[in-house]
């Protein structure tokens, strides 16, 4: 099992946190193939449907037999035995919409990395006082990278990533980090439907790859 510390280098390393669900299980499984040949190793599958726990298990499997270095976690993580089970099933990490303060209380007990979805400074205190890190900002295109410029100050010990409706193109990843953030999240604006419904993998890993190499830009 990976420590907090291990995963959330990882993120920040990459900058990024790539996210999805499809209820098909092969599906499921040529995204992470697709993504994790542009280059990414960690990455959240959401538990969004009655399938997600029979495709978290597949996507397990392979990536336990051809993905060797990729940290594969679960996010819309809600309560404590949604956490149980996800971990017992392999989970590198947990990720939230929401700030959980027994899934905190779990994931802290055990050293594992968790990220809460906080909304408001009220949400961000509550996780930094509950002993969190890593604070997922939610969701992101409500906030603005603003909302981060203007409240960093006050948290210099946490680590900020925007998700939802955090956008590919450079201008809008380069405000956010611009505004201090660590990495972001994304979803369907890297990870579309309509590249799922398409099978277009080669589009998938373009565009990860796209991201990736924008995010060591701005950095630079």
């Amino acid at each position: 099992m990976s420590t907090c510390k291990q995963i959330t280098n990882i993120i920040i390393e990459q900058g990024i946190l790539p996210l999805y669900f499809n209820a098909d299980e092969t599906v499921s499984v040529d995204v992470l193939r697709a993504i994790y040949k542009a280059g990414i190793k960690a990455v959240e599958y959401t538990n969004r449907g009655e399938e997600a726990m029979k495709n978290f298990k597949k996507l397990m499997e392979v990536r336990n037999h051809e993905m060797h270095g990729l940290m594969l976690g679960i996010g819309t993580i809600k309560n404590v035995q949604q956490a149980e089970s996800y971990i017992a099933a392999g989970a590198d990490f947990l990720v939230s919409p929401g700030f959980v303060k027994r899934v905190a209380d779990y994931a802290i007990g055990k050293d594992i990395f968790y990220a809460p979805g906080c909304m408001t400074p009220s949400e961000i205190i509550a996780a930094e006082n509950s002993g969190i890190k890593f604070i997922k900002l939610f969701p992101g295109n409500m906030l603005g990278p603003e909302f981060l410029g203007s409240i960093k100050e006050i948290f210099p010990n946490l680590d900020f990533m925007p998700t939802g409706g955090v956008d590919t193109t450079r201008e809008n990843i380069e405000g956010w980090f611009k505004a201090g953030v660590c990495a972001v999240g994304m979803g369907s604006k890297l990870i579309s439907k309509k590249l799922m419904e398409a099978k277009d993998y080669a589009g998938i890993e373009k565009n990860t790859r796209e991201v990736l190499r924008i995010i060591q830009s701005v950095r630079k």
